[in-house]
């Protein structure tokens, strides 16, 4: 449970109030051991200062130091400063303003601010006694919070929460610009954002779209793909993968996956390009392409698969939508084929609040298609419409909630890096659970962590003692 505090909480530890201190500091020690964050609302900043400066001024003054108001006023400063490091600011939004008809205006506008949480996941921690009597549902104070029974703390599988605390005011500014700028279709945060894509890929262009499965879709139509196509791929992936080739009427044709990376075997690619190609001379399925997928955020062998697609005469697409962040051999995941397509959902190494993606290529010809394409196959102006194309633009908010993400993405893509080792080290000795493979020269992003069990049977005994530990797992995939 979230705590926000009012200003009485945060004043009897500040001063401190030596009645109060004590069951206000073992409260809030308590939210954050159950895995609870702590609040403060921006629009009582004022009132804390006013409260603590003449607390502080009444202690003084039954004392024998007396210290002018300058000073007391900039010693109330410093303990509001360090008291509010490591807290969470709960921004002030324009619904909560209009309450000058209530008793009061502060106290209403908290409760208002508390209704942003999931129903009872936060509380107004108060010593106030008329809000204690007046919101029983929405209020605790010190006392009551301790005598609370909190069940054993669960972990989120993917823990979007934290991420967002710590980003909290860019995020938040971004989102406001865009409101007050009104460009919500290619406005300029997606020109940005696909800028800073292109640099940190190393690539020469990024054009922005509305899913990871979009961008996929667009750079199989700049490849001008179609009926009587086989495009090769692999098998063990979400449906949108193969579900793209499908749809532009090509056959998917699967090559299985190499045991120790599941991904794309480029020995069994191999076998099968060539009797493809024997096969098209005999009026089959005429070989295009290859639809490589980053699995669990781990590159595939780009050497060798682009060596044999140059032996036939194939384009590489590089599905990397769980593998933005990895490396294979000093380059990065979405530059080792052709096009690269990234996903933005939210569960991604680098997600957006809704669905996003991106395509990366050096190619200038195919950057202006897919460009054209992701407009309803805009040519020179909106009403010009050069080809067949889809609506896939990406949004404007989105654009700059990844903005605000980008800015700490390499450093959470190496704290990947260092939970994935200590992973592995842990595993390294249990012969009844398979670590991730992850050869010389290859850095995975991490979109999972994905051990294999040596049974079914192993399986569900290791995940029935990670669930009683508050460990979520999940099977990746269940079916290919």
């Amino acid at each position: 449970m979230d705590l926000l505090l009012d200003v009485n909480i945060i004043v009897d530890i500040c001063a401190p109030r030596e009645e109060f201190e004590k069951s206000a500091r073992d409260a809030i020690t308590l939210c954050l051991k159950t895995g609870g964050r702590l609040w403060i609302y921006t629009g009582s900043v004022q009132t804390l200062e006013y409260t603590l400066f003449h607390e502080l001024k009444r202690i003084y003054d039954q004392s024998d130091q007396y210290p002018s108001n300058q000073q007391i006023k900039y010693r109330s400063r410093e303990l509001l400063k360090e008291f509010c490091r490591d807290k969470n600011w709960l921004a002030a939004l324009a619904g909560e303003g209009p309450v000058f008809e209530t008793d009061d205006p502060e106290d209403e506008q908290l409760i208002l601010a508390l209704e942003r949480f999931p129903e009872r996941s936060a509380r107004l921690l108060t010593r106030d006694g008329m809000l204690l009597s007046k919101y029983p549902d929405k209020t605790s104070s010190p006392d009551s919070y301790l005598e609370q029974d909190f069940t054993r703390t669960k972990l989120n599988f993917i823990d979007l929460q934290k991420q967002q605390d710590d980003i909290r005011p860019v995020l938040e500014q971004h989102v406001h610009t865009v409101v007050h700028h009104g460009k919500y279709i290619m406005g300029p945060e997606v020109g940005k954002l696909e800028s800073r894509l292109a640099e940190y890929v190393g690539v020469k262009h990024c054009i922005g779209c509305a899913s990871g499965t979009d961008a996929l879709l667009m750079a199989l139509m700049a490849k001008g793909v179609g009926p009587g196509d086989a495009i090769f791929t692999t098998p063990f992936t979400f449906i949108a993968t193969a579900e793209v080739i499908a749809l532009l009427g090509a056959t998917p044709v699967f090559v299985d996956i190499d045991p120790q990376t599941f991904n794309l075997d480029p020995e069994k690619l191999a076998q099968s390009a060539k009797s493809m190609a024997q096969d098209a001379e005999g009026g089959g399925l005429v070989p295009r392409g290859i639809v490589t997928v980053d699995l669990f955020g781990l590159p595939c062998d780009y050497e060798r698969i682009n060596g044999i697609a140059q032996e036939h005469g194939l384009f590489v697409i590089e599905d990397a939508a769980q593998g933005l962040g990895g490396e294979y051999h000093g380059r990065k995941a979405c530059a080792l084929g052709e096009i690269g397509c990234a996903s933005f959902f939210p569960a991604k190494p680098l997600g957006c609040y809704g669905d996003g993606g991106a395509v990366f290529t050096d190619d200038d010809g195919l950057a202006e298609i897919m460009g054209s394409i992701r407009v309803h196959g805009k040519g020179t102006h909106k009403y010009d419409n050069a080809r067949i194309g889809l609506n896939a633009r990406l949004d404007t908010l989105q654009a700059a909630i990844l903005l605000a993400k980008l800015d700490i993405f390499p450093e959470e893509i190496e704290l990947r890096q260092k939970v994935a080792q200590r992973y592995t080290e842990g595993l390294s000795p249990n012969a009844m659970l398979s670590a991730p493979c992850v050869s010389d020269g290859y850095k995975s992003a991490w979109a999972q962590y994905s051990v294999l069990a040596e049974s079914e049977e192993m399986k569900t005994v290791f995940q029935g003692r990670l669930k009683e530990n508050g460990i979520p797992t999940a099977v990746y995939y269940p079916k290919p």
